[in-house]
């Protein structure tokens, strides 16, 4: 075998050095650099799926014939939604979350219940009498499902080829290795080499794989940057541990749209599809309650309703505290910002708390509304109209902007009985409004009170 060529690469900004520094000397990071392997020969010991591609010439893209990427169903509605319509063969998937949210169960769970879809399912955290505990308890369909504890990349590759499978599971990628790299399973090199190899078994031989990453204390999927461009789809699994409720959420898709949600309950008997999230999301109150407000939101093509809770209080210390759950804390203090410059409240004074119910972390824009709603109803102690509801974006000059997909959001609101929503004056649309809701558009902030507190709002 020809002798193996390496290098270091600053895992910041990817700059080449012959041997380890302290720090880049590009970007000015410290401890980022990882050995990697630039060449290395022929290595006899990959498996042969290698010489299984055909030699390619370049094409004009005219002369590209266009195929329709067949999709393999997964026994999960919620999971195919985010997928783009079920998994693409040959794809690799990358599936990330924090420790103990579900991604083992939820992985699992699709080996053992697609129906006509053989899986290996590899483990190199656990051992086989460990998955077949989970199993018991998860709801089984007709899905085959081999179990491999391995870790070893070749060896899976291997057997991979041996079973040949429509589906593999690597549960997970920072327990594998290959013997092409001398560094220990989990460092930057063996991340990158063994998803490049999985990548390149999964484009040859047609078999979808999914990895399963962990994430570092930041959030973020854990080794180098790359290991996301490398797959074609990167799932994100999030929500609280001491909440039942899981979002999958789709963050890159080679084959559909990005930012679709799926939405599971973690029950005993594994995870439970919420066909409908509005219905967790909104709270059913005896009396009005101030500080609360509800947004009509939208996540990709799905929309659903949310309920928003604040609190403005007097601050006890002198310095006015901040606080959001769910929400982004630099965007609540703009709009706040804007409240005190458009509206007049006296907000630097007081202490505000946001927060979303059912543990959800949202990025929607048009929720801004919402929670200016909840933060006016808390301020002057006073709760919003019955069955109103918001949709909107706010700028800085406290102009209302039109959210995306207006119109889907309101007929959500319609459907769960809402009588009456807020959205922006610069929302046109000649498509035909759902019976039972007023529809009613502002185009300042300083108009809202009028339309969430009382009617004299106009159309």
């Amino acid at each position: 075998m020809a002798k193996i060529k390496k290098a270091y690469f600053c895992t910041a900004c990817g700059y080449e050095a012959p041997k380890w520094l302290g720090k880049c000397p590009s970007c000015g990071e410290w401890n980022t650099f990882a050995e990697e392997v630039v060449s290395r020969g022929e290595d006899s010991r990959q498996p042969s799926f290698a010489s299984a591609q055909a030699s390619v010439r370049p094409v004009p893209v005219g002369e590209i014939e266009e195929t329709n990427y067949s999709r393999m169903r997964l026994g999960s509605a919620e999971v195919d939604r985010v997928l783009g319509g079920g998994m693409v063969q040959g794809s690799l998937v990358l599936l990330g979350g924090e420790p103990g949210i579900g991604k083992s169960t939820l992985s699992l769970q699709l080996a053992i219940s697609s129906t006509g879809i053989k899986t290996l399912y590899v483990s190199g955290e656990e051992s086989p009498q460990q998955i077949k505990m989970r199993a018991n308890r998860l709801r089984s369909g007709d899905g085959e499902c081999l179990v491999y504890a391995e870790t070893l990349l070749e060896n899976i590759l291997t057997q991979a080829e041996a079973v040949r499978p429509d589906l593999v599971v690597i549960d997970s990628i920072q327990t594998i290795y290959s013997r092409a790299i001398e560094s220990s399973a989990g460092s930057v090199s063996q991340i990158r080499e063994c998803a490049a190899m999985l990548l390149k078994f999964a484009k040859s031989t047609g078999t979808s794989v999914i990895l399963i990453g962990h994430i570092t204390k930041d959030g973020t999927i854990a080794g180098p940057k790359v290991l996301e461009h490398i797959v074609d789809v990167v799932l994100q699994f999030e929500g609280d541990g001491n909440n039942v409720y899981r979002i999958l959420r789709g963050i890159k898709n080679r084959f559909g749209a990005t930012f679709e949600i799926g939405v599971f309950e973690m029950r005993g008997e594994g995870l439970v599809e919420v066909a409908n999230p509005s219905d967790i999301l909104l709270t059913h109150y005896d009396e009005p309650l101030s500080g609360i407000a509800v947004g009509a939101a939208a996540d990709g093509i799905r929309p659903y309703l949310i309920e928003v809770q604040s609190l403005v209080g007097t601050a006890a210390y002198g310095t006015a505290q901040r606080s959001a759950t769910g929400y982004d804390i630099k965007r609540m203090n703009m709009l706040l910002a804007v409240l005190e410059k458009r509206v007049g409240l006296k907000l630097f004074q007081k202490d505000v708390f946001l927060n979303f119910a059912g543990g959800f972390k949202v990025a929607d824009t048009g929720l801004d509304l919402a929670v200016v709603s909840a933060v006016i109803s808390s301020y002057f102690d006073r709760p919003l109209m019955d069955g109103v509801c918001c949709a909107g974006e706010i700028g800085l000059s406290g102009e209302v902007r039109p959210a995306p997909r207006t119109y889907q959001r309101i007929v959500e609101a319609a459907r769960h009985g809402f009588r009456r929503i807020v959205v922006s004056a610069y929302y046109k649309d000649a498509s035909a409004l759902p019976k039972g809701i007023e529809v009613v558009r502002i185009g300042r902030i300083d108009q809202l009170p009028r339309a969430v507190f009382g009617s004299g709002a106009e159309d």
